[in-house]
């Protein structure tokens, strides 16, 4: 399966600006891309990475 085929998505902490990124899950990972630069590819994470990421973003630890 390669990213063209994922259901991507515009994430909810995109801007009015242009400012977007794109989500995608299949079982087991998560992929992250740049709206505007889908031909660069994608960052993909196993699920417990993107969670402990998404859990960490919730609490402002960056």
């Amino acid at each position: 399966m390669t990213s063209a085929d994922w259901a991507w998505r515009t994430s909810t902490y995109s801007t009015d600006r242009g400012e977007c990124v794109e989500v995608a899950d299949s079982p087991g990972s998560s992929a992250v891309r740049d709206t505007k630069h889908r031909d660069l590819g994608a960052l993909l994470f196993r699920s417990p990475e993107w969670r402990a990421f998404i859990d960490a973003a919730k609490r402002d630890a960056f």
